[in-house]
């Protein structure tokens, strides 16, 4: 985990006055340095303050979920001293002062602690120091709380919205006092999310919610194979189905423009267009297979401690195991979609994106307009997952509008998104471990064969290979480590799914540490804990969860209990899963989780997060996979891409220790160790160790 980012004091606050009687704070986030005076390079949210009282907080990543709309603003109103209930939050537009506007990684609130704490700081003592003026009496005789100031003695109060315009003109702090945690009131409380109630009563605008004046919908007919194109289709017959406007090439396939969304959908199946589907045509599962065990790869190697060859070469009890792992789809709840208006000034987008700057920059090249004549409105996202940070869709809306002459709304089917989607990569994990004749781990390798996501994405990958995520940092000690790598390039279209590389990395390595402490004839919890010793976070959450799980205590006829940890995205997680076996029906009945993500912001939230990152991690161990027939993926919609169903769903107990570690990540953490969990606690069932995911496919073959 790399250090926090420094921010220098004069660089993290500026205040605009003006002739409104506002408050308005801008605070840059770490990132990169102001190339000239007045520009702005790194993400920031804003703050204000009206004559009314009332704050708003401009919050710069999107809302999929995972709640930043409630979590980044309690931050401020918590230094502040802000009342809560009269915070409004609005949701930023892609602009220069707000620097690259992402979304991922779990990244939202770590990155924003720090200088959102010490906005709301300023803000707090510029108010204080406005009524103190106003008094004539020192800041220290005034208190901030509850959106306005108080005379300690004298009992007189200002609200903050009269406070403002003076507040506006004094000097920004140079390094303003935040309230030490023992004062919060609202940062570690279960806040209702200030999203929860229009999600309830529809009126919250997600993507495919956005309506504008003249707008017409399309749909586009696409290659499903990557690298392919549209080779022939019947404009004709699609003009001819009722309320299809046009039908218009575009450089991702055809798009069929119409009066609905239906429409749309009924024109393009009139096209019966056909596809050419390039050099990649003939690809399919088994030749992924021998591309990523090919035996005269070249490995190259991330991580050498001691002599790997020689330690595992003089053990005295041996293991090895490969773990395969399928392509697996994202399938956010919301279809893909975007709504572009293209016009002579310019390019406008409503999108539900987790990556409002690079739909920006990739919708300003493939029109051939200036960066600053495209602006993104950021929707509320129907799941992301990682699949919305991608700016294809974006940029397809945009080519659609400005072929079609009108703002257009661009909807994809589930079909369309599964066959498009840019699939988790299928990875081949290969392991090797020894012991010496006291059962001490002196030797472990992991191999990581899969394709490299930067690579594909970005052309190249820079520094570690991508595809280690997750085992380059095998945290338990042994004598001799080495992680190495593999990364062919493949003619399948793949992006980053919650959690990453550590999806699979983690479930080889946690399987595979079991098999090693039943070589060593050891329990898997104290093997487990022994080998911790340097990781003292990982150590305590992984006594937490067994802890409380019950660990060692006895289970019905038929269940089993499997453990696993697992570190990711600066925290720290541990789940136990208990389950049954009923005619080769895996059923997990319960999961218990310790996370560590630092100090809680807000405890409902990481509960939520925890909850769906075991449902999203189950679908896909049990039966989530995505096949590889002619270059393109056979499964086409839920009925074959099945997701939990909500009798399947395991009781789920989350827990966390009380911690003064600043906020790290929490929307991914808790999903690295659920699938390695349940494979062991399968085997803890039934002896029989599963080495091929998904479950459901797995358990069919046969012993």
């Amino acid at each position: 985990m790399s250090a926090p980012a420094k921010i220098s004091r004069r660089a993290f606050l500026r205040i605009s006055g003006g002739a409104s009687a506002a408050l308005v704070l801008g605070v840059h986030l770490p990132g990169r340095a102001r190339a000239a005076p007045g520009a702005t390079f790194a993400p920031n949210a804003w703050l204000a303050i009206d004559e009314s009282g009332t704050v708003t907080v401009w919050v710069i990543r999107s809302e999929m979920g995972q709640g930043v709309l409630t979590s980044l603003p309690m931050i401020v109103a918590e230094q502040l001293e802000a009342d809560f209930s009269r915070v409004r939050v609005e949701q930023a537009v892609t602009d220069p002062k707000y620097g690259r506007m992402s979304t991922g990684g779990s990244t939202s609130i770590r990155r924003s602690w720090e200088p959102l704490q010490k906005a709301g700081a300023a803000a707090r003592e510029m108010l204080v120091a406005a009524a103190a003026a106003r008094w004539g009496v020192e800041p220290g005789a005034c208190v901030a709380q509850g959106g306005a100031v108080h005379e300690a003695q004298g009992g007189r109060r200002l609200g903050y919205g009269e406070l403002a315009a003076a507040a506006a003109r004094l000097p920004v702090p140079a390094d303003p006092r935040l309230k030490p945690p023992a004062e919060f009131r609202i940062v570690g409380r279960s806040v209702p999310r200030v999203d929860a109630a229009d999600k309830g009563n529809g009126k919250a605008r997600f993507g495919i919610d956005v309506r504008l004046p003249g707008m017409l919908y399309a749909t586009v007919a696409r290659c499903p194979v990557r690298g392919g194109r549209v080779k022939e289709f019947r404009a004709e017959a699609a003009l001819r189905v009722p309320g299809v406007r046009s039908v218009v090439p575009v450089p991702s396939g055809v798009a069929v423009v119409a009066d609905s969304t239906w429409a749309a959908i009924r024109g393009r199946e009139a096209l019966q267009a056909t596809y050419d589907p390039g050099p990649n045509g003939t690809l399919d599962d088994a030749a992924i297979d021998a591309l990523l065990a090919d035996p005269r790869a070249s490995l190259t190697a991330v991580r050498s401690e001691g002599d790997f060859a020689r330690a595992y070469a003089g053990a005295a009890r041996k293991v090895e195991a490969t773990y395969q792992f399928p392509f697996l789809a994202h399938a956010t709840m919301e279809p893909m979609n975007c709504t572009a208006r293209v016009g002579a000034g310019g390019a406008e987008l409503w999108a539900p994106t987790q990556s409002p700057t690079w739909a920006q920059s990739e919708v300003a090249k493939a029109l051939g307009l200036p960066e600053d004549r495209v602006s993104v409105h950021t929707t509320l996202l129907g799941g992301g997952f990682g699949r919305r940070a991608m700016p294809d869709v974006p940029v397809e809306a945009a080519q659609v509008a400005r072929a079609a002459g009108a703002p257009v709304q661009v909807v994809w089917t589930r079909e369309d998104d599964i066959a498009h989607d840019y699939f988790r990569p299928a990875s081949r994990n290969v392991l090797a471990a020894g012991l010496d004749a006291d059962g001490r781990l002196v030797a472990w390798r992991h191999t990581v064969r899969a394709p490299s996501i930067m690579a594909q994405v970005f052309g190249k990958a820079e520094g570690q290979p991508d595809v280690v995520g997750g085992a380059a940092d095998v945290p338990y000690r042994a004598g001799a480590v080495l992680v190495d790598c593999y990364t062919p390039a493949i003619g399948v279209t793949i992006g980053w799914w919650r959690s990453v590389y550590s999806s699979q990395n983690a479930c080889a390595e946690e399987c595979f540490l079991d098999e090693v402490a039943a070589l060593a004839g050891q329990d898997p919890f104290r093997f487990r804990r022994a080998l911790l010793a340097g990781a003292p976070r990982l150590r305590a959450v992984l006594e937490l969860a067994a802890s409380r799980a019950g660990w060692g205590n006895p289970l019905p006829r038929g269940w089993g209990r499997g453990i696993a940890c697992h570190a990711s995205f600066g925290s720290f997680a541990a789940e136990v899963a208990e389950i049954s076996v009923e005619e080769d029906r895996v059923r997990v009945r319960r999961v218990v989780a310790a996370v560590d993500c630092g100090r809680v912001v807000n405890p409902a939230i990481l509960e939520a997060q925890v909850e769906s990152a075991v449902a999203y991690g189950l679908a896909a161990a049990l039966r989530g996979r995505i096949d590889i027939r002619g270059g393109a993926a056979v499964q086409r919609n839920l009925d074959e891409y099945r997701p939990l169903r909500i009798d399947e769903m395991p009781r789920v107990e989350v827990h966390w220790p009380e911690s003064s570690e600043s906020p790290s990540g929490i929307g991914e953490p808790g999903l690295p160790p659920l699938a390695p969990a349940v494979l062991n606690a399968l085997a803890a069932a039934t002896g029989r160790r599963v080495r091929t995911l998904p479950l459901e496919k797995a358990l069919s073959k046969g012993p």
